[in-house]
């Protein structure tokens, strides 16, 4: 059958997942089922790609600006910031990825998309409080609650950007995302770039597929 062709094509463990999500292992017709989820998760990650994207663009370009605001538009060369990065011997080096991008790069615009998405997130952890966010972040992300501490916004933008970016790593490696709550990992993207800028969070969800596609999950 088709179906069995396809599935040792892709790989018995790979489509096992979702016939052990749809409950059907070794019905007749588990397979197909199986397919039928397989292709909405490939559709529903795709539409993902284009907030997932807004998201990251808007929360880089965020920081970045409170930067420029401390550090003047050079940042990526300025030695204090440089300084006031994290130089860990293990795991992931903000400071290795500040220097790595920036090598061969005469402009701060081509420096930013160089960093990885975890640069941006590594920015909104206590450690910059006194540095960069008691100044800047109630005027980067001007639509929070009234009220917000800088701590208490600074946390739930660093663990709201947490979640994106499993999601995002998950999509990115073809993983398969039926189990998480995709319902509310779009909330979190679309109340990240809307703390940021309203007029862009209400295009994206204009512009946005996700949601269509959420309503038709075949099981």
């Amino acid at each position: 059958m088709p179906s069995t062709i396809i599935k040792e094509t892709l790989s018995a463990a790979r489509i096992g997942t979702y016939e052990t999500a749809i409950g059907l292992n070794g019905n007749p017709l588990s397979t197909e089922h199986a397919l039928k989820l397989y292709g909405w998760n490939a559709q529903v990650s795709a539409a993902f790609f284009s907030p997932l994207h807004l998201c990251e663009v808007v929360i880089r370009n965020a920081v970045a600006s409170a930067l420029e605001a401390k550090y003047g538009d050079r940042w990526p060369w300025s030695p204090s910031f440089e300084g006031s990065l994290p130089n860990p011997n293990k795991g992931y080096n903000p400071r290795k990825d500040l220097i790595n991008s920036r090598k061969r790069m005469l402009t701060t615009g081509k420096v930013i998309p160089e960093l990885n998405f975890v640069f941006w997130q590594k920015m909104l952890t206590s450690r910059f409080d006194s540095r960069l966010w008691d100044s800047h972040l109630h005027q980067v992300f001007p639509n929070h609650v009234a009220g917000t501490s800088v701590s208490v916004l600074r946390c739930r933008l660093h663990n709201d950007l947490e979640q994106v970016r499993k999601l995002r790593n998950r999509i990115a490696h073809h993983e398969p995302i039926i189990a998480r709550n995709l319902d509310d990992d779009f909330e979190k993207i679309s109340s990240l770039i809307e703390v940021r800028c309203l007029p862009t969070s209400n295009w994206m969800m204009k512009n946005q597929f996700v949601t269509p596609l959420m309503s038709l999950k075949p099981f």
